[in-house]
Formats: C-alpha cells, structure tokens, sequence
C-alpha cells in the first residue's frame, strides 16, 4: 500500500476499534521488553512527552501517571476523536491528543525531554529538533520478518520481499544524521499462538501486516489452509519481530 492507502487504512481502524487490541486472544513466547514499560522506566515524573503515531491512545493513557504531561499526536483523524474519546472516559488531567504529521511537528525547539514512537513513522530531523539537549528517543519498529509465514502463505504482505535489517539500518542512519551520538538497538523474534482462526482475522483486517485481506473469498481459503498448516497445541503458530532503537542527544 501507498502512503495515502496506509492513512485511509489507519481511518477505518480507528473509526472501527482506536488501536486496542487487548480483547486479543494471543500468548508469545521470546518477548524481551515491553515498549511502553521501557518509556516508563526512562521517564521522569517531571518529563514532558512526546507520542507519534499514538493511534487510539491507550496505551499513553495507561502510562499518564509517569510524566507532567504526555501528548500524543497522529496523522488519522478518526484514530484522534477515538483517542480523546479514551482521555474523556480516563479523567487524567495531563493527556493531550493532537491531529498531527510527524513529518512536521508543531512545537517549539528544545520542548520535550521524551519522544516515543510505537510502530509508526517519524522524521529524525523533527524529533531532535523538538527533544531537550539531554532528551531520549525510543521507537520500536516491525522488522521485515514479521509475521513470516502468514505472509508467505498469502503471497504478499508488509514488506516482504525487503531485505531484513533495511529499516532498523535506515532509521539509525538517520537518527545519526539528526544529531543523535549515543543509539542502543535491540530486537527479538517471539513465537505468537493465537488462541482461535477468529483472533487471527481481527489481526490481518485491523494491521496492514497482510494488504487488502479479505477482499476476496480466496484469501479465506488461504487462510483455512494456512491455521491447518500451523495449528498446534498453544494455537495458531506465527511470529512477532521488533526491533527497538533508544537515542540520545
């Protein structure tokens, strides 16, 4: 998909369901961090944060007691009113969601100490602009790997066919060419198993992990074969690869 289909796909995701996808029935093996806690972890009770590409809020709101303030900005629209609909149920105080593109940030220089970014684009030049010159940087990315053999079993999907690494490699590269001399990388490859055949297609019709599945009747019979092929006894085989990036100024 382009990057217009990608925006108009991310709409309808968050007019259907923001980005929450907790309801899940999915246990993974090999995970070795978790995003959000890791923001946690380096933030400070005095920070002000930075969320690019923060889809339907959740998972900021669920961290909101770990910062003075936490802004979460996206590109979607639809996932926007869904992540103030979030903030109008939570009652936190310090949360703020902002239709915006991460290609151009509306906020002063040198205004955040924390800019974090969960499965979605980022402009480095942007985010060094707007961190504080002891600011931190994390972003977790979907490596080229991911879900492997579901993309496999379709015969397309997100970028397959690009050499492993070529995104992990191009956002360092920026990243260094932004101004950022201390960059940590991390990555795993967990084992997911999801529980029932339903999980897995509330998976592929909310993620552009497979494009445009379920448009035709073939892709169900894909998809049958490929939850025979891969069915064991913890559920259905797939896999989960990330990598993390944690830059400092």
């Amino acid at each position: 998909m382009n990057s217009l289909e990608y925006e108009q796909f991310y709409d309808k995701v968050g007019k259907a369901n923001g980005w929450d996808f907790s309801k899940l029935k999915v246990v993974a093996e090999g995970v070795k961090w978790d995003f959000y806690e890791k923001v946690v972890e380096l933030c400070k009770p005095t920070d002000l944060l930075l969320d690019v590409g923060t889809g339907g809020g959740e998972a900021l709101l669920s961290i909101a007691d770990c910062a003075r303030l936490l802004v979460g900005i996206d590109l979607s629209e639809s996932m926007v009113e869904t992540a103030t609909s979030n903030l109008a149920a939570s009652n936190k105080s310090n949360v703020r969601f902002i239709r915006m593109d991460a290609g151009k940030l509306m906020f002063p220089g040198n205004f955040f100490d924390m800019v974090s970014c969960r499965h979605s684009g980022f402009n480095a030049q942007e985010v060094a602009r707007v961190l504080t010159d002891e600011g931190v940087f994390l972003t977790q990315q979907v490596s080229e790997s991911d879900k492997l053999n579901l993309k496999e079993a379709f015969g397309r999907g997100q970028a397959q066919g690009t050499e492993e690494g070529t995104l992990h490699n191009r956002y360092r590269t920026e990243l260094r060419e932004a101004g950022f001399t201390d960059i940590l990388s991390y990555e795993y490859d967990a084992t997911e198993y999801y529980r029932t055949p339903e999980d897995l297609i509330f998976l592929l019709k909310h993620t552009p992990i497979v494009p445009y599945f379920g448009q035709t009747d073939a892709d169900f019979q894909i998809l049958r074969q490929f939850v025979e092929d891969n069915r064991m006894e913890k559920g259905i085989r797939t896999n989960s690869k990330r990598f993390m990036l944690i830059a400092k100024k």
